[in-house]
């Protein structure tokens, strides 16, 4: 992971943004494995307000190195701080859909990870007795 020299302004955001985050909605189906996930569309949803509203944005470019897809995750706080981490992934074989697959999958896990957003946990709800968030 990569940062700007001091994260004074952008830790004391980013506080706030965790504190409104809200789970990731598990609203895609994998047929292969018979389980529903959160997509990179309902990633985004769970985090672009509490983002935005804290001054930060997100920048997510890839390419391609070697047969590999690599795509940087940035956040950067509009004090000009930002922190930053890369991801590889090689795609299942040379078609681009393999490629454009590659990237939103490292696209999703990344955003995920760096922001702290989580998909429902529909499995305890139910287990729970709460069903339905």
């Amino acid at each position: 992971m990569r940062q700007s020299e001091s994260l004074t302004s952008f830790a004391k955001a980013f506080v706030k943004v965790q504190a409104a985050l809200k789970p990731a909605a598990k609203d895609s189906v994998n047929p292969h494995f018979k389980s529903r996930y959160a997509d990179l569309a309902s990633v985004w949803d769970a985090c672009r307000e509490p983002l935005t509203a804290n001054g930060f944005c997100i920048i997510q470019p890839a390419e391609k190195v070697d047969g590999k897809i690599r795509v940087i995750t940035r956040i950067m706080h509009e004090s000009g701080e930002f922190i930053e981490s890369e991801i590889e992934m090689t795609p299942m074989d040379a078609r681009p859909q393999s490629d454009g697959s590659a990237i939103t999958y490292a696209r999703r896990y990344a955003l995920a990870a760096m922001v702290g957003v989580c998909p429902d946990d529909d499995d305890g709800n139910d287990a729970s007795g709460r069903g339905e968030p």
